[in-house]
């Protein structure tokens, strides 16, 4: 089906208008095979090593594939592998078996030069990708012919396959050098194995992919084309979907989800994340968060039961600390030292620089990413105001406050992040040396948790390392580097005609299997 997001003429001016005109109850869609999804932010990139928004990552993974992926439900399986890596027993080296029927988007066959040149790319600091840096605990890849590789770590670093679907891509040996970083940012044309070939962005409006007719998974996709349309406004992106605009779409505002998802025609579904972070980032490295009682007071300020279920409609799962409540490193006692409580609040407030109060400035981003932060972040400044805190919002487009709270130009910033929902992935990218989020802690590294994960990257026994995570949370709540508020689900709205569709632990909408009846 075409839908009227496909004509580009014109398009957002209907859309601006959509709720008040007679459009909205008369608008059809065309019916051929074209899935269109609406998402609330602008896209950076198409380029899997530079990513930097999950939402837009339905491009990029559609596009590119890797050794292994994480399926819906947040289970590693084998991608370009056929199985998972055999590990040494030092577990410095991952042993892959290759497909031997996948081809590039340019029909040239994929090797394991191509395995070896992307993982080495990625991993030079020269090239500087953005994500590098989380793969730099690898040191080489070897090939062992056309369909095997050994992945050499420097030393053992268990969580890295469980960052190759949401950082990593494989591309053509030698490709980068060929068509420059740019050319991946803005037009991967030939580059990918994945079901979707790049077609074209139109910056402001969509990026569309179309089907790949070699895709190693026979009978996938069961699209023609991908449309993934920026649609930053609530009310405009439901319009879309009510009037046959869009089949699937992302950040449903909380407010109207249970409603819209039991209307007829539409379907909804939410899962808990176990990466998807909501929380008050604070630069410790700046006044007045250099101050570990004033950082307490607000941890204890944060009504964190009322913002998950008065604001976010039960979208979110409060905690307190980088741990959700339904994971298996979570500990109860830990979070229960960052209860919501505003005579301990009072009493940190009096034992800091500021007892009789202060003010900041909070990032906040004004289009949803996720979750709409706008209504928590609200909510905060009224109760910070209790205590004589004056907290000044300044609203900036997502990518602007992303951009300052990665930067670390910032003092504080409530924003809604995803990861890959592993269990060292937050820790590791914040408070380690030379990691992808080292400025937004202002370069902290605490020794209790770099001794911590280098337990974790060494052990994979859940039941070992549960004492070893119960200890680190302890230490996070007592320092309070960030207020933590808790962790989202992910949800989507649909037409009840798209088939196979649900959505993922990880967030990025995944259409491979989707077909529109």
């Amino acid at each position: 089906m075409t839908h009227g997001l496909t004509r580009r003429s014109g398009l957002l001016a209907v859309a601006a208008s959509v709720l008040s005109s007679s459009w909205i109850r008369t608008a059809r869609a065309d019916e051929t095979d074209t899935l269109t999804v609406a998402l609330s932010t602008n896209p950076v990139t198409c380029d899997p090593i530079n990513s930097s928004s999950h939402d837009w990552e339905i491009i990029s993974e559609s596009i590119f594939e890797n050794l292994v992926e994480f399926d819906l439900d947040g289970n590693l399986k084998p991608q370009l592998a056929t199985a998972l890596p055999e590990i040494s027993a030092d577990a410095l080296v991952y042993t892959f078996e290759l497909r031997d029927d996948v081809l590039f988007h340019d029909g040239t066959p994929m090797t394991s030069e191509d395995i070896k040149y992307s993982l080495e790319y990625a991993i030079n600091p020269a090239n500087k990708a953005s994500r590098g840096p989380i793969f730099n605990r690898l040191s080489h890849v070897e090939t062992d012919g056309p369909h095997r590789v050994h992945v050499h770590l420097k030393v053992p670093f268990a969580p890295w396959t469980s960052f190759l679907t949401k950082f990593m891509g494989v591309f053509p040996k030698g490709s980068r050098e060929k068509y420059g970083n740019e050319y991946f940012r803005v037009s991967p044309k030939g580059m990918g194995t994945g079901p979707g070939m790049f077609e074209e962005w139109k910056p402001n409006d969509y990026i569309s992919l179309r089907r790949n007719p070699h895709y190693w998974q026979k009978g996938l996709p069961h699209w023609d084309r991908v449309v993934v349309k920026i649609v930053p406004e609530d009310a405009t992106r439901v319009a879309f979907l009510l009037a046959g605009q869009a089949d699937i779409i992302g950040a449903p505002p909380a407010r109207e989800f249970s409603r819209l998802k039991t209307r007829r025609g539409i379907q909804g579904g939410e899962v808990p994340t176990l990466g998807g972070w909501t929380v008050m980032f604070q630069n410790p490295g700046k006044p007045p968060f250099d101050d570990i009682e004033f950082r307490r007071c607000i941890q204890h300020a944060v009504d964190r039961k009322t913002i998950a279920e008065k604001i976010y409609y039960g979208l979110l799962e409060p905690s307190g600390i980088p741990a959700p409540a339904s994971s298996w490193w979570y500990d109860k006692q830990a979070d229960d030292m960052t209860t919501y409580n505003l005579d301990l609040a009072k009493q940190h407030l009096a034992k800091s620089r500021y007892p009789k109060g202060t003010e900041f400035d909070m990032d906040v981003s004004s289009e949803p990413y996720l979750l709409d932060a706008k209504d928590a972040a609200v909510f905060v400044q009224s109760e910070l105001a209790k205590l004589n805190i004056k907290v000044n919002l300044r609203m900036s487009s997502s990518q602007i406050v992303q951009s300052h709270i990665m930067g670390g130009n910032y003092q504080s910033g409530f924003a809604n992040f995803m990861s890959p929902g592993e269990a060292t992935y937050f820790l590791m990218a914040n408070f380690t040396a030379n990691s992808f989020m080292s400025n937004v802690s202002g370069n902290i590294v605490d020794p209790e948790v770099v001794a911590a994960l280098k337990i974790a990257f060494a052990e994979n026994d859940q039941e070992k390392l549960k004492p070893v995570y119960a200890k680190l949370m302890k230490h996070m709540a007592e320092t309070s580097y960030y207020t933590w508020v808790g962790y989202f689900a992910a949800a989507n709205l649909w037409r009840a005609k798209v088939k196979n569709f649900r959505p993922s632990r990880g967030l990025t909408i995944n259409v491979y299997d989707v077909s529109t009846a």
